[in-house]
């Protein structure tokens, strides 16, 4: 174990440096929203750009790192990484930093099947295995968790394009770690990219997401929106219909026939779909609601940081011991309960009594669940074909993030828009109320010295973002319920084995 040490560091590494830059942004975007004159929507884009490549992506990029090398695949990803990050720190539009995002995302799905793939085929033994899970599991949630942290830490003296500056140095240093510690390992015998499926997956996740994003503003029943869900549904069928034909398809649909694979990968889409979208909310609530600056922001959401990282440890050393269905189910439970909680909270509740236990709640949910469910998917495939396994892993949490963002988002852009039509706003020109139900930031402006629409603007606030945690909240609890039933319990049987492609020692470097 000692000696795999190296590898587990260097991969936990660069898994810490893509799950920053998903939430890292999020402390940023009042300032981007300033600075570059951004909406809600286009905020939703900053932030969903980059989950969008990463998910459309993730499933291409894990078979092609199988078949031509997992370590190569890690340090061109890490370098591209650094690359796209330079330039979103330099960019001075939403449409440009939207672009940086989107090839951040692309970067990001090149490497993160990777290093659960290098886990798989260095860690053989299921112990030892689960143990490195726990690691990575909570490496995960931190740099999820404390992306908003980090962010704000740098805001309190930089200007928001340090959030991307700072990851450019721990992607460089990483990819030369990854040059002269991990060892290669691939799976010749993985088939051919599945081009047809890649290309109607991105336009069927593309069209979702550009139609929920955009919802808000052109209404709900709109045809617009309406043809938007319609186009994408039927784009879903097409994929179904191509992967069942392909000889080799990028996405094994048979794979959720295991209900070890189809309800853990459940498990992880709810869990980062509510995790992804509290994150984006609640940023926005402490520093235009309370108040706070970023520093305070970012360290206010601390405690789901360091409730995910402990509980990924645990949950990772008990699932084997009492079974995924009772770690997991407990997890979203747990989640679903934190979530309902925060639909009855005041807009000045008290953060040590009331907020802090919501969000350890949170992150003790979200730990039992992430790693638990992860190691279940990756039983499913031997460890040759574990990129497959990993990438699919991956796919759910930034599906899930991704439609997190941009349905809690949505479901909020619709509350507050309505509740701020109302009362005080209702008065003002249309030009100045339709800019104040676009942008928070912008209604948070123009509210100054005015009381009446300052505290009109809080009761909106916190009417958007109560409706959407008690969505988040059932989804939550309805998932626990559909676990119970599905999940695995304590016996699993290890999958058969294929051969490993291992370069010599010498070939390392």
């Amino acid at each position: 174990m000692r000696s795999k040490l190296p590898v587990l560091l260097t991969v936990c590494a660069a898994v810490l440096a893509i799950n920053l830059d998903t939430t890292i942004v999020n402390v940023a975007l009042p300032s981007i929203s300033t600075d570059l004159e951004a909406g809600t929507r286009s905020l939703q884009w900053i932030v969903d750009g980059y989950n969008l490549a990463f998910a459309a992506l993730v499933l291409a990029a894990g078979s092609l790192s199988d078949r031509f090398g997992r370590r190569p695949a890690l340090i061109l990803g890490l370098l591209a990484f650094a690359g796209a990050s330079t330039v979103g720190a330099l960019v001075d539009s939403s449409g440009a930093l939207i672009a940086a995002r989107v090839a951040m995302g692309m970067s990001a799905a090149v490497i993160f099947p990777t290093t659960l793939s290098i886990i798989s085929n260095t860690f053989r033994e299921r112990r030892e295995r689960a143990a490195a899970l726990g690691v990575w599991g909570a490496v995960v949630g931190i740099g999820v968790a404390a992306g908003p942290v980090v962010g704000g830490l740098l805001l309190e003296y930089f200007a928001w394009g340090s959030v991307f500056w700072a990851l450019v140095p721990l992607a460089l240093v990483t990819a030369a770690a990854a040059y002269v510690l991990v060892p290669e390992s691939r799976d010749p015998a993985v088939p051919p990219l599945d081009l047809p499926g890649l290309v109607v997956s991105i336009a069927m996740l593309s069209a979702l997401v550009y139609t929920i994003i955009e919802a808000p503003a052109r209404g709900w029943a709109s045809a617009h929106t309406v043809g938007g869900f319609a186009l994408s549904a039927l784009l879903l069928l097409v994929f179904v219909a191509v992967e069942r034909r392909t000889t080799h398809p990028m996405l094994d649909l048979s794979l959720f026939r295991d209900r070890r694979f189809s309800a853990a990968s459940g498990a992880v889409t709810v869990t980062f779909f509510a995790l992804f979208g509290f994150i984006f909310l609640i940023t926005q609530y402490f520093q235009f609601v309370r108040g706070y600056g970023t520093l305070s922001t970012g360290a206010r959401i601390l405690p789901v940081a360091l409730s995910i990282a402990v509980a990924s440890v645990v949950g990772a050393l008990l699932a084997p011991r009492i079974g995924t269905k009772l770690v997991v189910t407990s997890g979203l439970v747990l989640f679903g309960t934190s979530f309902v909680w925060i639909s009855t909270v005041a807009v000045d509740a008290s953060y040590a009594t009331t907020i802090v236990p919501q969000m350890v709640l949170m992150g003790l949910g979200m730990g039992f669940i992430s790693t638990p469910a992860t190691e279940s998917i990756l039983q499913v495939l031997p460890p040759s074909r574990a990129g497959v396994g990993s990438a699919v892993n991956d796919a759910t949490r930034e599906l899930g993030g991704t439609l997190g963002v941009a349905v809690v988002g949505s479901v909020f852009s619709s509350v507050y828009a309505a509740h701020l039509a109302d009362g005080a706003w209702s008065r003002l020109p249309g030009v100045a109320l339709a800019e104040a139900q676009d942008s928070v930031g912008a209604a948070t402006s123009i509210a100054v010295g005015q009381p009446q629409l300052a505290q009109a603007l809080q009761d909106a606030f916190m009417s958007g973002l109560h409706t959407s945690s008690l969505m988040v909240g059932l989804l939550c609890l309805a998932g626990a319920v559909v676990g119970a039933f599905t999940l695995p319990g304590r016996v699993v049987e290890p999958p058969a084995e294929s051969p490993v492609v291992l370069e010599p020692v010498a070939t390392w470097r």
